[in-house]
């Protein structure tokens, strides 16, 4: 209960406040001295925590902020016997303090949920025993036990045979995943099935997860460069009011004949409505909106300014392995020649292959569904190859200089393996005897939202480059095949970081999209660097946004995300001028008095707060 009230004492002020003004106004009638000290009960409870926060910006800080302005006028407006719209004034800003404040811890919601994910200690096996240790003092190399439905504490590998991990938590994938022997785990990801064992790799401070918390925190705290300067122009502001207010009066009372009572009124009715409340709140509770939608599409940001440099992006590079596509090689096509028996060809492919760890031979025996043959003898030829023997048929397979030296190949069949090898596809010959007996065509295939990705910023007018490591032909398939018409091939990690300061140079500001350690520099020299989440701790490190999900949608999603967010802050700050001036007018002309001055201030800060709040259900419609 303690802990409920510390946490919500803004509300329960704010609430107080009213329920004083209330009672103030039920008695007025009848009691006008018990009205006037409900009046000030509601004036203290409500403001005592506006106070000490404009006193303490003021006298620790240097920073004069609207606290300080709304004190002011709401002391001056008791002074002269207006305690009721003192005490309307301290309640209407409260609540928009109060609302302000929900406001942000709900965008924290998402840092509060992945803390609630941490466990406090691990199961540990010592001396053949299991015991609890505190997270922060198990050591790398421990063996690690873990419970049906428990989180995994540590990045590391998997001990036991098999796992069944649920990894929405990490990556957003709703179907948890089959893990194996050695597979990597993840920390913050859940143990679906049956208890197992791991071995951790990394300390809490250095697990995958715990950096995660880190980023979203440094990306709540920071400010975006709107709030810097909407925060800079506030303190001179402030001290504008400030001697603004005074002249106000004396002119007033000297010059127009209002009198000193009415000019210190409408004194205060100034203080009340030029203060900066809705201006300030423009972009705050936006910006923290905006990182919160983008958490929860499983997008993480390193800071809220790199908002503002998203904004500018009108070039963005691509690397291709691992990221336009799926970075491991596969069988997108095959020719087995009629006179061979497939299924013998498919187990002697199966024989060769089946204790080789490399990613061609793993994508043969991903694509062949045949057991291996126990008379057979294989030889390894490093650099071209393995020799099969079964019974008196010698088999090859390999490249073609290896597998085919010696044999003629039909002509059809010859110019679609040209037609192939044009695509950048890595092709694995068969031939029995001497003879050709097939082919197999392997490619690294291109992720199926890539092509819409890129479409999609396009219509942004963002030009999307191809930075890679890979040979021309490759590239050039691929990015025809997505719909890149810029490509730069054969990249070394050099090469991509003058490419980018050749585009800096020409006053582009650039996004580099990567996964692996050839990526780092280029990621940390663009403008905006976005890693994928199964990158390396190098790419993730290096870059201002994470995209957790590896899903390329999430990019135009993010573009989508920034222009609303800057649109409504924009909207946001013309609406709290024109409201100030409006008001302002207004009062010179006493058209309001000081109960609807401060209505209009600070209901124009409740709904730009509001309008911010809508990023937290925004969605992007594709055309």
């Amino acid at each position: 209960m303690k802990s409920w009230i510390k946490q919500n004492i803004q509300l329960l002020c704010t609430i107080s406040c009213a329920i004083f003004i209330v009672i103030g106004l039920i008695l007025q009638g009848n009691n006008p001295s018990l009205a006037a000290i409900c009046f000030i009960l509601g004036f203290v409870i409500g403001g005592w925590q506006a106070a000490y926060e404009g006193i303490y910006e003021l006298i620790i800080e240097r920073h004069l902020s609207v606290d300080i302005l709304m004190i002011l006028a709401a002391i001056g407006a008791g002074i002269i016997g207006y305690w009721l719209e003192g005490a309307l004034l301290i309640f209407i800003f409260s609540l928009s303090g109060t609302l302000e404040y929900l406001t942000m811890r709900k965008s924290r919601q998402t840092i509060e949920a992945l803390l609630s994910l941490a466990p406090q200690v691990v199961r540990v096996e010592q001396s053949g025993h299991i015991v609890e240790v505190p997270i922060e003092d198990v050591a790398v190399g421990s063996r690690i036990h873990v419970r049906k439905g428990d989180i995994v504490p540590l990045d590391g590998i998997l001990l036991s045979d098999e796992a069944y991990i649920n990894e929405a938590s990490i990556t957003g994938e709703s179907f948890p995943i089959d893990k194996v022997m050695h597979d990597k785990l993840i920390s913050g990801t859940l143990n679906s099935g049956e208890p197992f064992y791991m071995e951790n790799q990394a300390t809490y401070a250095d697990s995958y997860f715990n950096r995660i918390v880190k980023m979203v925190k440094t990306a709540q705290e920071n400010q975006s460069a709107i709030d810097k300067s909407v925060n800079r122009i506030e303190n001179t502001y402030v001290k504008t009011v400030l001697v603004a207010v005074p002249l106000f009066i004396i002119f007033s009372a000297s010059v127009l004949h209002w009198g000193w009572t009415h000019a210190f009124y409408r004194g205060m009715v100034l203080l009340t409505v030029a203060s900066p409340c809705a201006l300030v709140a423009s972009a705050s509770p936006a910006n923290l909106s905006a990182l919160s939608r983008a958490a929860k599409n499983g997008i993480l940001m390193k800071g809220s300014d790199t908002f503002d440099a998203l904004k500018r992006v009108d070039a963005i590079c691509f690397d291709k392995t691992g990221t336009l596509t799926v970075g491991q090689p596969s069988v997108v096509t095959s020719h087995i020649a009629p006179e061979v028996d497939k299924q013998l060809l498919s187990q002697i492919v199966v024989s060769a292959e089946q204790h080789s760890t490399h990613p061609i031979a793993l994508a043969l025996l991903n694509h062949l569904d045949a057991s291996a043959l126990s008379d057979v003898t294989i030889e390894d030829m490093t650099g071209k190859g393995i020799q099969v023997i079964q019974h008196s048929d010698i088999w090859k397979i390999g490249k073609y200089d290896f597998a085919l030296e010696h044999s003629a190949v039909d002509n059809t069949i010859l110019q679609a393996i040209t037609d192939l090898q044009s695509k950048g596809h890595t092709l694995i010959f068969v031939s029995r005897n001497q003879q050709f007996a097939g082919y197999f065509a392997l490619s690294d295939v291109i992720k199926p939202q890539a092509r819409e990705m890129i479409a999609e910023l396009k219509k942004l007018g963002i030009t999307s480059i191809m930075l890679t490591g890979d040979q021309e032909k490759t590239a050039r398939y691929v990015a025809e095949q997505v719909g890149i018409d810029t490509i730069k091939a054969n990249c070394l990690p050099a090469d991509k970081l003058d490419y980018l300061q050749q585009l800096q140079e020409q006053g582009k500001t650039v996004a580099m999209v990567g996964d692996g350690i050839n990526d780092a520099p280029a990621l940390a020299l663009a403008n905006i660097g976005i890693a994928m989440g199964s990158g390396t701790d190098v790419a993730i490190e290096t870059s201002d946004i994470i995209l957790m999900k590896d899903d390329l949608e999430q990019l135009p999603f993010l573009f989508h995300l920034t222009q609303r967010m800057h649109g409504i802050v924009n909207i946001n700050l013309i609406f709290s001028l024109s409201i100030i001036v409006l008001l302002i007018l207004a009062n010179v002309f006493q058209y309001i008095n000081l109960p609807l001055g401060v209505v209009g201030h600070e209901g124009s800060t409740i709904l730009v707060i509001l309008n911010g709040l809508r990023l937290l259900s925004f969605r992007h419609n594709k055309n």
